[in-house]
């Protein structure tokens, strides 16, 4: 028999900040909860039992708090192994936390961040979301700018946000031959003309730069069927439009999706049809690229066109661009079934799909210094879903790449408010023995700070002690400092399904 997760877990008395089982989003039958899982969710909840007794508190707050996140990592490590930064103090002196992990330590710019406005998507209802334990609604009201303001930067520690772009064509004229404006030029569920608004929105009522903000144009996004072969006209108009009237920040690319109908995606290192759109970029003053790799499974039949192997040639022939790899170009989410199949991952190299092609291109080619690896989901699901596979994500990432080249993003909305991740990456560090074995070096306060938000802030142009200097005053601050005084919490309720007899 299937069951709510949150009414399981009312008649359990569970109530975790971190996830102890597998929720099904109904596309699979609910797994049970292995032995560890088990102890780990039933350790949380009597830790949770005698320290909020101590302390006066409901254990429901408690386990909302600073100090319930705490022990959520402390018991992990208990059932799991030492692989969280977290001492015993921080779980009953809500002092501790704030001391040790002090808010506001870190500049964080998440270069990966989404939202839609009227278009309720399916992504939290995959079981990594259910998994996380938080109330997440699942319509458009949950993907909505205003609940994106809310949960990224009243619900998190998030400075700046970078929106980030979801493949899309618009239609720049009406066939009468009128230049259409607003939803008119449609763009699908997250399109150039929006973020754009939005970014402008929420900058002017702060007071500062708070978003940036990316374009969706591709060089297969405007095709012209008679020659075969991108429109060019099109195409240029559409880049000048986003550039010049939008003020995008970066361009946002998914070589594996086709929404100009061209029978096809696309390469980075296509001469014919990414080369022309870097020269106009160039010339029209944009640099950046940000560019969705692994996760191949979005798309069945050009999910091989997210294989990062086209990153090297573009790369090298463009030394003057910026390539943003996002996912670390990670192959499989880890609740897709091919992320468990033998040969994705090897514990004696620490490599795994995709990612290990990625760190190859650099090894070939030391001297390439534009290429960037983004940590958007691929962090996140394997701190809850495989550690040491994490420890590996980072270490080689930095061991490659170096850690001025490692970018923060969490992918969120899609996963709720990126908190969670933020906590997770302050108490983050790689074992003695993976360093010993891999030649992997600890992360120190400085190398997180930079992969939090220095780095990115370098390649975005960002000053980083001015907004620093603007945020206490700005109206985004005052706002996030009433909605605390007034309450406001994350929830750690889930909506999925789950095994009644488990």
């Amino acid at each position: 028999m299937w069951i709510h997760k949150w009414e399981r877990d009312r008649r359990k008395g569970v109530d975790s900040p971190i996830p102890t089982q597998v929720v099904s989003n109904e596309e699979f039958i609910p797994r049970p909860q292995t032995g560890q899982q088990r102890q780990w969710e039933r350790l949380i909840g009597e830790l949770a039992d005698q320290k909020s007794r101590k302390l006066g508190m409901s254990r429901r707050d408690y386990l909302r708090s600073s100090m319930g996140m705490a022990t959520a990592f402390l018991a992990a490590n208990m059932v799991y192994g030492p692989y969280w930064d977290v001492e015993a103090a921080e779980t009953t002196e809500a002092d501790a936390a704030q001391e040790k992990w002090p808010k506001g330590e870190y500049f964080i710019i998440d270069v990966q961040t989404h939202f839609t406005d009227g278009f309720a998507l399916g992504f939290r209802s995959a079981d990594f979301v259910r998994d996380m334990g938080f109330q997440l609604k699942d319509d458009a009201d949950a993907y909505s700018f205003t609940n994106y303001v809310k949960e990224i930067f009243f619900d998190s520690e998030t400075s700046l946000g970078v929106i980030s772009g979801v493949p899309g064509r618009e239609i720049d004229k009406s066939r009468a031959g009128k230049i259409l404006e607003g939803r008119d030029r449609r763009g699908g569920i997250l399109p150039s003309w929006l973020m754009s608004r939005r970014k402008n929105e929420l900058n002017a009522l702060a007071g500062c730069q708070r978003t940036l903000c990316q374009g969706n144009c591709a060089p297969n996004h405007y095709w012209d069927r008679t020659k075969n072969a991108p429109d060019f006209p099109a195409l240029y108009d559409q880049m000048e439009r986003e550039v010049k009237t939008y003020g995008i920040d970066s361009w946002k690319w998914y070589c594996h999706t086709d929404p100009g109908r061209s029978g096809n995606g696309f390469r980075l290192d296509d001469e014919k049809m990414a080369y022309p759109f870097y020269e106009r970029s160039k010339q029209l003053g944009l640099k950046v690229f940000s560019v969705h790799k692994g996760y191949a499974s979005q798309s069945r039949t050009l999910g091989h066109m997210a294989h990062p192997g086209d990153v090297e040639k573009a790369a090298l022939d463009h030394p003057d661009l910026t390539f943003i790899i996002y996912h670390s170009a990670m192959k499989h989410g880890t609740t897709e079934p091919e992320f468990k199949e033998p040969g994705y991952f090897d514990p004696e190299t620490g490599d795994f799909a995709w990612h290990a092609d990625l760190m190859k291109i650099k090894q070939r080619n030391p001297e390439m210094k534009n290429v960037y690896c983004e940590i958007g989901s691929a962090f996140g699901t394997l701190a809850i879903a495989h550690p040491v596979m994490c420890q590996h994500l980072i270490g080689k990432n930095i061991k490659n790449y170096g850690v001025d080249h490692v970018l923060w993003g969490t992918d969120c909305l899609w996963w709720g408010s990126p908190q969670w991740v933020i906590d997770a990456f302050k108490r983050f560090q790689i074992s003695d023995e993976l360093c010993d074995k891999f030649g992997y070096e600890k992360l120190t306060q400085e190398d997180k700070a930079k992969i939090f938000g220095l780095n990115a802030a370098r390649i975005y142009g960002i000053d980083v002690e001015a907004e620093r200097r603007a945020f206490p005053n700005d109206a985004l601050s005052k706002l996030k400092t009433a909605y605390l005084q007034q309450g406001g919490q994350r929830d750690n309720t889930a909506y999925g399904w789950v095994r009644a007899d488990v």
